[in-house]
């Protein structure tokens, strides 16, 4: 009977290329607390390191007939654990780069609905006072806020006075402000 614990790793690896079982144990008895230690200084994280030692020797048995150790078992082990512990710190990187991103534009995508919600809400509530408003004032106040038309383009259109035009548009203020309120008539003031 061949004991496998007194074989060496050159020994273990003909015998794992060949599919043997128990030099596979060996091996993973023989490194796996060693590799455990080694990804565990860099990460700090015991189930992904306990994920990425298990994927390592699943690799080698898998390919069990296909590796080539080039310098040694142990320098492959020892090379194969360091690129896994640097893909996934990569890999954290960018996945923290992506959710930081993602979270940045639901945030955005928050803010920007309600905004829009908001702002969709005080139209409607605007636009209903303002339908209120007596039909010749209404009129002079549409053309100067919507068509953006000076008192005397109005006068003009309307066959009125520039003083009249400019009376219906501060009554229909007094009025909108009296009903909207004073934050809500500022926020219609400065977004004309």
């Amino acid at each position: 009977m061949v004991s496998y614990n007194k074989l060496s790793d050159q020994d273990l690896s003909i015998l794992l290329a060949e599919g043997d079982e128990a030099a596979f144990k060996e091996i993973y008895n023989r490194y796996k607390a060693v590799l455990y230690v080694h990804a565990y200084n860099r990460l700090r994280n015991a189930e992904e390191v306990h994920d990425i030692i298990h994927e390592l020797f699943a690799t080698l048995w898998n390919k069990k007939g296909t590796l080539e150790f080039k310098n040694s078992l142990s320098g492959y082990l020892y090379t194969s654990i360091r690129n896994r512990i640097l893909d996934f710190i990569s890999h954290q990187k960018v996945e923290s780069a992506y959710i930081s991103g993602f979270q940045d534009f639901i945030n955005r995508s928050e803010s920007t609905t309600d905004h829009l919600v908001r702002q969709k809400d005080l139209s409607t509530l605007i636009e209903a006072e303002i339908s209120l408003l007596p039909l010749k004032m209404r009129e002079v106040f549409e053309m100067s806020r919507k068509q953006h038309l000076s008192h005397r383009e109005i006068a003009e259109e309307l066959h009125l006075s520039e003083k009249t035009v400019k009376k219906h548009i501060n009554n229909a203020l007094k009025i909108l402000r009296t009903r909207l309120g004073v934050v809500v008539y500022l926020c219609f003031l400065f977004n004309k």
